[in-house]
């Protein structure tokens, strides 16, 4: 995003608030909530379907939506995914983004909502990432 112009800079805070807002107000910045929808054989919380249900209910018409014009309105271009194969990197990173997500309760974007409660688990667990971040950029690129 152009993040040269004010407007692109209101886009980018409003989005992220936005975002974080919905994370906040569906409960999904709360481990334990997250841990109770993967729980399939003890107290399932399927909330989670609806929290995504409803992101798709909005993303899918709008994706349609944007994608009819010709360039974005803060870019020249639209930055679509090219790559089409399901690789060993990416079965890879499924994986772990998986069990990340199992054993914390977390996954990036609530990790960084959650940061504001400076609490020891979350800390860990964005210091985990960041690490994990890093030791992929290290060793595959």
């Amino acid at each position: 995003m152009n993040t040269n112009s004010n407007a692109g800079r209101l886009t980018i805070f409003l989005s992220g608030f936005l975002f974080g807002l919905g994370l906040v107000i569906s409960g999904m910045s709360n481990p334990a909530k997250v841990v109770g929808f993967l729980d399939l054989a003890g107290s399932w919380d399927p909330s989670l379907i609806l929290v995504m249900g409803g992101g798709l209910l909005v993303t899918v018409p709008a994706f349609h939506l944007v994608l009819k014009n010709p360039r974005p309105l803060f870019e020249e271009k639209f930055f679509l995914p090219t790559a089409k194969a399901v690789d060993s990197k990416l079965l890879a990173g499924a994986v772990l983004f998986g069990l990340g997500w199992g054993i914390a309760g977390f996954c990036p974007g609530p990790a960084i909502v959650a940061l504001v409660s400076l609490n020891s688990t979350v800390l860990m667990f964005f210091a985990a990432l960041i690490a994990g971040m890093l030791l992929h950029h290290v060793i595959l690129e």
